[in-house]
């Protein structure tokens, strides 16, 4: 598409369309998902996998990193099956570079999730597996070393979503991993309909849950395994789909919001001393507001109604709705999402990956949500549902949702069994495109086209100095401010308020670097809260710039958008 900018805004009263391309046959990202079926219905099969959009090699354009599954017993594939990494090039294309990057994992992957783990300025990777997980160590040279040994990260159960966290402000990331079931290849059973003798895969009702991990990095190279002293392992009484890491109490240090599959969902609060108390019932967000447990799959979270505290979704299961809670401050949570107009939309179908980003860069928080059935012969058994499905987008319309999705172009076209997603300004224009994963199908490549012309924006990348260097748990206040104003004259009452977040959405990660809608706004202020406590306050910047930003040392670089 063409690169150009906002600044067009300027003297127009209707702002123009934002639509979704098609754009990954062109763009060359040729990922064809595998799920190694043989008809056994296997239930890891179903649950598809992940993707990261990082800048793996350094060179300022967003990569795409597909997560693969593998063979189940009994499946021959005719081609070798392992994660696939694709380089940007900066034309509108991407080229494969998997083997050359030695980023080709080959095992059942489900997901994957990007930050600099040590501190070294290269972007590392962590990928969650049915089976042993793999922490590849970026060297800086466009390869990656397998280091999962050395550091201690190779937990063999069920890996599903990660994050990333200093979750102490030692200056470290460390690493929360959610597990899913005690599902194997030996304790397969039988689900769905013996009179009919008719196969589907398990509700996780079937199978125990099993323990999550929480890696505390110790800032050698290795991690230890502190999930049980920190208390967030939950034995038996997790089942981890989705986990995204925030400040949900406004007290400066990072809690974690965990998603469980058809038990209740997690807040834990952490207490600043290597603990965390896990708040979820208290705060309103472990049950829906009927008081039942849902199908957690994925979640993410922001600050969707503008009043300076996280908000979370969570994507669930057909016929119990994805979930909205609305942080009301206090601890305390409120399930709005019939309210807010995302429940009756989402009723008959599943939610998978999901995203809060300002598409048409209005100032506010939209929401994607990725869907598709879990049961690959569901129409055999309800006649109102299928298995493919369309990807829905909720338009924020003062803190009320309208779902789009028909409205957006050809990109939400495609009935497709969706999973992972994950956003990122990939032809660095100014808007925020997505890309989805798909189960045993082509992934997809949806360029937002037009999101630049529709509001004015500002891209921030932040890099930590006592902070880790990833800034993982920067909080941003964005004050966009008129055209011509000086400081102190806002464009709207209450700042943007963003974190960084390495990690979210269902088994994937987005791109690290923060993008802000300024709406008819030409200029921000900013202040940031950066991991460890400091806090600095930038002058104007103008819009329509992406930022680089050292911490201590305020803005090192800045580009305009690219044409292409």
């Amino acid at each position: 598409m063409t690169g150009s900018t906002a600044s067009a805004v300027a003297g127009t009263t209707q702002p123009p369309r934002v639509t979704f391309a098609r754009a990954s046959e062109n763009a060359g990202l040729h990922f064809d998902h595998v799920h190694g079926g043989t008809g056994q219905r296997y239930m890891v099969e179903t649950m598809g996998a992940g993707v990261s959009v990082a800048d793996l090699d350094g060179d300022g354009w967003l990569d795409v990193y597909f997560v693969q599954s593998a063979a189940t017993p009994g499946f021959q594939s005719p081609q070798a099956l392992h994660n696939v990494f694709y380089r940007n090039l900066g034309n509108g294309t991407f080229a494969a570079a998997s083997r050359i990057s030695r980023l080709d994992d080959p095992g059942y992957g489900m997901g994957a999730v990007a930050a600099d783990y040590d501190n070294d300025g290269f972007t590392d990777l962590y990928v969650t597996n049915f089976g042993a997980n793999r922490l590849y160590r970026n060297n800086g040279d466009g390869t990656f070393s397998d280091v999962t040994g050395k550091a201690g990260v190779g937990d063999e159960g069920w890996g599903t979503s990660a994050a990333w966290a200093d979750i102490d402000d030692d200056g470290n990331l460390d690493l929360y991993v959610a597990n899913y079931v005690d599902f194997a290849w030996d304790n397969h059973k039988f689900c769905g309909s013996v009179q009919r003798d008719l196969r589907a895969y398990c509700h996780p009702d079937v199978y125990g849950g099993v323990a999550d991990v929480l890696y505390r990095n110790q800032g050698d190279g290795t991690f230890a395994d502190v999930a049980a002293a920190a208390g967030v392992a939950n034995a038996r009484e997790g089942k981890g789909l989705g986990v995204v890491f925030g400040d949900y109490d406004n007290d400066g240090d990072l809690d974690t919001y965990v998603a469980n599959d058809s038990t209740r969902n997690f807040l834990y609060l952490n207490q600043g001393d290597g603990t965390f108390f896990d708040n979820a019932l208290l705060a309103g967000v472990g049950y829906n507001q009927d008081g039942k447990a849902e199908a957690g799959m994925g979640t993410d979270s922001a600050d969707f109604d503008g009043d300076g505290r996280l908000d979370v979704v969570v994507t669930n299961l057909d016929l119990q709705t994805n979930t909205l809670y609305q942080n009301l401050g206090q601890g305390i949570f409120s399930d709005v999402t019939f309210a807010k107009g995302l429940a009756e939309p989402s009723l008959l179908y599943v939610g998978f990956g999901t995203n809060w980003f300002d598409y048409d860069n209005d100032a506010d928080f939209d929401l994607f949500v990725a869907n598709g059935h879990i049961i690959d012969n569901v129409e055999s058994f309800r006649d109102n549902v299928t298995y493919a499905q369309p990807n829905h987008l909720y338009r924020n319309e003062g803190a009320v949702f309208q779902e789009v999705h028909e409205a957006m172009g050809p990109g939400f076209e495609p009935l497709k069994v969706s999973r992972g997603s994950s956003i990122g300004d990939l032809d660095n224009d100014g808007d925020i495109d997505l890309i989805v994963t798909n189960n045993n199908q082509t992934a997809d490549y949806l360029r937002n086209d037009g999101g630049n012309l529709a509001g004015h924006w500002i891209q921030l990348r932040l890099v930590g100095r006592t902070a880790n260097r990833t800034a993982a748990g920067a909080r941003v206040l964005v004050t966009p401010l008129p055209d011509g104003s000086t400081p102190g004259t806002a464009a709207r009452e209450l700042p943007i308020v963003v974190e960084v977040k390495a990690g979210s959405s269902y088994c994937s990660s987005s791109d690290l670097q923060l993008h802000i809608g300024l709406g008819t706004a030409t200029a921000a202020l900013l202040t940031i809260r950066w991991p460890g406590g400091r806090v600095e306050r930038l002058g104007r910047l103008v819009g329509n710039r992406a930022y680089v930003l050292h911490e201590a040392r305020g803005v090192i670089a800045q580009r305009g958008p690219t044409s292409q």
